[in-house]
C-alpha cells in the first residue's frame, strides 16, 4: 500500500515525500521510509527527537546523565520505542504514528517542522493528528491527539498513551540491572492523571520525570511487564489486547507512564487530548509536599500551561516567531529553489541543532559514550553564531574553561557537569586551533572584542584563571610548537581524522584507536594541523595586531613563516600535499604508496591557506583532488582505499573500503574544498561540488541516500563500497555548519570580517540574480545582486546609493535596513 510514491504540490512524483516551503515542513507521505527520519524537539536545555512514526527519546540538558526516557539501539525492527499511542476500537488495534503496532493505515502523513513534528492517521474512518512539541523556555514536550470520526455513525474505543521512563544515568541504566531492577519508584496523582518518574528522588536527586494527560483516565499502568504482559511486545501489550488497565504500580523492574481513555464521538464529532512529559528540578526545601511525598505542584502549574488545545496553539505559534527571528538572520532569494530552501530552512535548522547537541544523541549517537566534542563544538560555532550570538559567546567561554594549562585540551566534556572527560583525555594536537576559530567567527559577526578579556579558567579550576586571549596564544602555541622531525606539528592521537592514529599500534581487540598510545607520540606529524596553523594563524595575527598586541603579531607570524617553509621543503609530493608522517618518519598520502595515496583534509587546507601559491601548488592540489577523489555524491576522503589493516595508520584502515574514514565521502570535509575552490577564484566547480552533497538537491537519490533528505549526513558510502550512495550518522555532524560557511560566505560571498561585512560573489553563470536579506551587527542589509557583465569586469558595490570604494561594508549602526547593490561595470576607473 505504501509505495512511498507521492505527488508534491507541484505534480512531481518524489520518493517518500517533499518539501512544503512555505510551511516550512518535510512532508513524509509513507512510514516505511528508508530509515527511520528524525526531528529535534527543544530550543534550550530540552531535547527530544521524534521519527515519522513518533519513536525517540527525551532528555534535559546531557543526554547520559539526565535522560527522560529509554531508546532500544542495534533494535529490530528499528524505531522500536517511542511515545506510543493504541487505538482499539473492537478487536482492531492500530497506532496513530503506525508504530509500534505497524498495522496497515488507510491514510497516513508525517509532517517534519522546525521544532515540532505531526502525524496524521486514517484508520476505518477515524482520524488522528498527533502534533509534538517542546514549548519555548519549557522542559517538556508536549503531545496533543485529536480524533475525528469521519464515519457516519457513533464511534466507541480506547485509547493508550504509553512513555517508558529511563533511569536518569543512560548507561548506568542499560548496564546495572542487579540494582536497577530494584530502584525504579513512581509516584501516581489524580487516579493515573500524572505519573511521576521519582527513582532516588528520597536520595540524591533533586528533579523528575512526568507524563500527564490533560484529562482523567479512565485507567492507568506503571509497570512495564503488567501493561505488556511478561512475554508480551510493545506491538501487542495485553492490556491493550484485553482492552483495559491494570493499575499497576511500578516498585523496581521497569516503570513506564501509561493512561487509558474510554471514548465516544458521534458521527463527525472530535475529541482533544493533550499529553506532557516533562522535567522538574527542585532546591531542597521545596523538594517535598504536605504529605511527604514528591512535590507535584511545578508539574501540576506546567500542566495547566498546556492543558487545553488553545494553548498548544498558542505555543506553537510562540515557536514559530521563534524561528522566524532566527530565520530573519540570513536568507536567499535566487532562481535555484533547492538553494534557497537549504539555506533559508534546513541547512540553518541544523545548525542550530549540532550547536545544541554537538554529537552526543541522534538515531546513530547514543547520547551515552560521548558528551560535547572540543573540536566539534567549536567548529559548530561558525554555523550559528549568525543565528543567537549571546548563546555562542557563553559556549566558546565553556568550551575554553575546559582547556588545560599548557593550551591543550580535552578532547570531550560533559554538558550537564561542564567538565572535560576523562575516560578520552586530551592530546589531539589540533583540538586547540579550534578554539582560535570559534573566537575569530564570533568577534567578526558581532565586533564584541570584549570576549577577549573575558577571564576564564584552566580545567575548570579558578585558581588558573586567564583571559581568553591567553589560552588563544596557549592554544595556538601548544600546536605550532610541539614539532617533528620535519619541523612539522606532531599529530598527538589524531587531528581532525580521529581514524588517521599514528602513535596507537593497535593489536589488541577492544582498545581505543583513540585513547590508546603505543609510540611515543614525539615523531608522527600532521600536514593537516600544519595547513590550518597558517591558516587560523593568518587570522590570530590579524587579531593580535587589531588589540595592539604587536609582539603576539610578530610571535604567531614567525610561527607561520616557520611552518610554510617546512610544509614547501618538506610535504608537496609531485601532485598533491601529503598528509602525514608516521612514527617511523615515513610519508602518509604519496603516490609511492599502494593504499591512501592521496587525501582530501591537506589538499584542502592548504589550498584554502594558498601555500605554494607561487608554484601553482593550490590548484595543482585541486586538481588532483579532480582526478582522484571526486564522484558524483561528492569528494572521497582517501584514495585509493585501504584493503588491508596497518597498525602503523590505526583506524582507517580497520573499515572496509568505501566506508567512513576509509574512502568515504566524508561530508564533514568536503566543504573545505568548495571553500578552497572559491579561494582560488574557481566558482563553477565549487557550486558544482556544493550541489552533489547538499541534501535538498537529492531528487530521485533519495531512496539510494537511505537518511533524511533535508539534512546533512556524516558520510556517504563512496565508489568502493558495495552501498555507493548510501548515507550513514545524520543530523549531527560539522558538515552542516561547514556547508553553511561554504554556501553564504564564500560562494553567494557574504562574509563577515572584523571590521565589517565584505562581498566578495563567487557564482556559477547558472545561479543568476540573486538577493540575499542579512541582519548584521544590528543593522538589516538588503543585498542585490546583478550578475551584470562578464567576471573580468570591475565589482562595484553601492550602499544605499552610494558607491564604496571596495567590498567592505561598515555597518551604519542605526538599526535600519540598508540597500546594498552589487554589480560588474566594464571598464577601469
Amino acid at each position: 500500500m505504501f509505495s512511498g510514491k507521492q505527488r508534491n504540490n507541484k505534480g512531481k512524483i518524489m520518493e517518500f515525500g517533499y518539501f512544503d516551503d512555505d510551511k516550512r515542513e518535510y512532508v513524509i507521505t509513507t512510514p516505511r521510509t528508508p530509515y527511520p527520519w528524525i526531528n529535534y524537539l527543544g530550543t534550550g536545555d530540552f531535547t527530544g527527537i521524534v521519527s515519522n512514526t513518533g519513536s525517540g527519546y527525551s532528555y534535559m540538558k546531557d543526554a547520559r546523565l539526565r535522560r527522560l526516557t529509554r531508546f532500544r539501539y542495534n533494535d529490530q525492527p528499528v524505531d522500536s520505542l517511542g511515545r506510543w499511542f493504541y487505538m482499539r476500537e473492537g478487536g482492531m488495534v492500530w497506532s496513530p504514528g503506525w508504530a509500534p503496532v505497524r498495522a496497515e493505515l488507510d491514510g497516513y502523513s508525517c509532517r517534519h517542522g522546525l521544532g515540532y513534528t505531526v502525524i496524521t492517521a486514517l484508520k476505518n474512518q477515524l482520524a488522528s493528528e498527533l502534533t509534538m512539541l517542546s514549548p519555548v523556555g519549557e522542559a517538556c514536550e508536549v503531545h496533543r491527539l485529536r480524533l475525528v470520526n469521519r464515519s457516519a455513525q457513533r464511534k466507541s474505543f480506547s485509547l493508550w498513551s504509553y512513555a517508558e521512563f529511563c533511569l536518569w544515568n543512560a548507561y548506568d541504566d542499560m548496564t546495572n540491572f542487579q540494582r536497577n531492577w530494584s530502584t525504579g519508584e513512581v509516584q501516581i496523582e489524580e487516579s493515573g492523571r500524572a505519573i511521576m518518574h521519582i527513582t532516588e528522588y528520597r536520595e540524591r536527586r533533586n528533579h523528575y520525570a512526568f507524563y500527564a494527560s490533560s484529562q482523567l483516565p479512565d485507567g492507568f499502568d506503571t509497570d512495564r511487564s503488567a501493561f505488556c504482559g511478561q512475554y508480551g511486545s510493545l506491538a501487542a501489550p495485553e492490556a491493550v489486547l484485553q482492552g483495559c488497565s491494570w493499575q499497576s504500580e511500578a516498585h523496581g523492574w521497569a516503570p513506564v507512564a501509561s493512561q487509558r481513555h474510554d471514548i465516544e464521538l458521534a458521527a463527525g464529532e472530535e475529541k482533544v487530548l493533550v499529553f506532557v512529559l516533562g522535567y522538574v528540578e527542585q532546591d531542597e526545601p521545596n523538594k517535598w509536599d504536605e504529605r511527604g511525598r514528591a512535590n507535584p505542584a511545578p508539574m501540576m502549574s506546567m500542566l495547566t500551561r498546556y492543558a487545553a488545545s488553545e494553548q498548544v496553539d498558542a505555543a506553537l505559534r510562540e515557536l514559530a516567531l521563534f524561528w522566524d527571528a532566527m530565520l530573519g538572520s540570513f536568507s536567499v532569494q535566487s532562481q535555484e529553489k533547492r538553494l534557497d530552501r537549504s539555506v533559508n530552512i534546513w541547512n540553518q535548522y541544523q545548525c542550530f541543532t549540532t550547536f545544541r547537541v554537538s554529537r552526543s544523541a541522534s538515531s546513530f549517537e547514543s547520547g551515552i559514550g560521548r558528551g560535547m566534542g572540543f573540536r566539534d563544538t567549536n567548529q559548530d560555532i561558525g554555523g550559528m553564531v549568525h543565528l543567537m550570538p549571546q548563546r555562542a559567546r557563553e559556549r566558546i567561554l565553556d568550551v575554553a574553561a575546559t582547556q588545560l594549562r599548557d593550551g591543550g585540551a580535552f578532547h570531550q566534556y560533559q554538558p550537564l557537569t561542564k567538565l572535560g572527560n576523562h575516560d578520552i583525555g586530551s592530546d589531539f594536537n589540533d583540538d586547540p586551533l579550534w578554539l582560535i576559530y570559534s573566537t575569530v567567527a564570533y568577534i567578526k559577526e558581532t565586533g564584541d572584542w570584549s570576549i577577549l578579556k573575558e577571564s576564564v579558567p584552566f580545567d575548570n579550576n579558578p585558581a588558573l584563571a586567564d583571559s581568553l586571549l591567553v589560552h588563544l596564544r596557549r592554544g595556538f602555541f601548544k600546536a605550532a610548537d610541539k614539532i617533528g622531525l620535519h619541523g612539522l606539528p606532531l599529530i598527538g592521537r589524531a587531528d581532525w581524522n580521529d581514524c588517521l592514529n599514528l602513535n596507537c599500534f593497535s593489536m589488541t581487540p577492544d582498545e581505543s584507536f583513540q585513547t590508546a598510545t603505543n609510540a611515543s607520540g614525539d615523531t608522527a606529524e600532521s600536514v593537516m594541523i600544519a595547513g590550518m596553523i597558517v591558516l587560523l594563524g593568518r587570522e590570530f595575527a590579524r587579531l593580535a595586531a587589531l588589540v595592539g598586541d604587536t609582539a603576539l603579531e610578530a610571535q604567531v607570524g614567525n610561527a607561520i613563516q616557520r611552518i610554510e617553509g617546512r610544509l614547501l621543503e618538506y610535504a608537496w609530493d609531485g601532485e598533491w600535499w601529503l598528509r602525514a608522517f608516521d612514527a617511523s618518519g615515513q610519508p602518509v598520502g604519496t603516490a609511492k604508496s599502494a593504499e591512501g595515496r592521496i587525501f582530501i583534509e591537506s589538499q584542502a587546507f592548504l589550498a584554502w591557506a594558498g601555500v605554494g601559491k607561487a608554484e601553482a601548488y593550490p590548484i595543482r592540489a585541486l586538481d588532483s583532488v579532480a582526478k582522484y577523489l571526486d564522484t558524483e555524491r561528492g569528494v572521497m576522503l582517501v584514495q585509493p582505499a585501504f584493503t588491508k589493516y596497518n597498525k602503523a595508520l590505526g583506524e582507517i584502515t580497520s573499515y572496509p573500503p568505501g566506508y567512513k574514514e576509509n574512502a568515504g565521502i566524508f561530508c564533514h570535509s568536503n566543504p573545505w574544498v568548495i571553500i578552497a575552490e572559491v579561494a582560488n577564484g574557481r566558482p563553477e566547480r565549487a557550486y558544482s561540488l556544493f550541489s552533489r552533497l547538499c541534501p535538498t538537491f537529492l531528487g530521485e537519490k533519495t531512496a539510494q541516500h537511505r537518511l533524511e533528505p533535508y539534512v546533512y549526513a556524516q558520510m556517504v558510502a563512496g565508489r568502493d563500497a558495495s552501498s555507493f550512495g548510501e548515507a550513514k550518522n545524520s543530523w549531527l555532524t560539522g558538515a552542516a555548519a561547514w556547508s553553511f560557511v561554504a554556501v553564504t560566505q564564500w560562494i553567494l560571498g557574504i562574509r563577515p570580517d572584523f571590521d565589517g561585512l565584505r562581498i566578495s560573489p563567487a557564482l556559477p553563470a547558472e545561479l543568476g540574480d540573486f538577493r540575499v536579506q542579512r541582519r548584521f551587527r544590528g543593522d538589516c542589509f538588503d543585498i542585490r545582486y546583478e550578475v551584470g557583465l562578464g567576471a573580468e569586469d570591475r565589482l562595484v558595490i553601492e550602499l544605499d546609493g552610494v558607491e564604496l570604494p571596495d567590498n567592505l561594508i561598515v555597518p551604519p549602526g542605526d538599526g535600519l535596513t540598508h540597500l546594498v547593490r552589487v554589480y560588474r561595470q566594464s571598464g577601469q576607473r
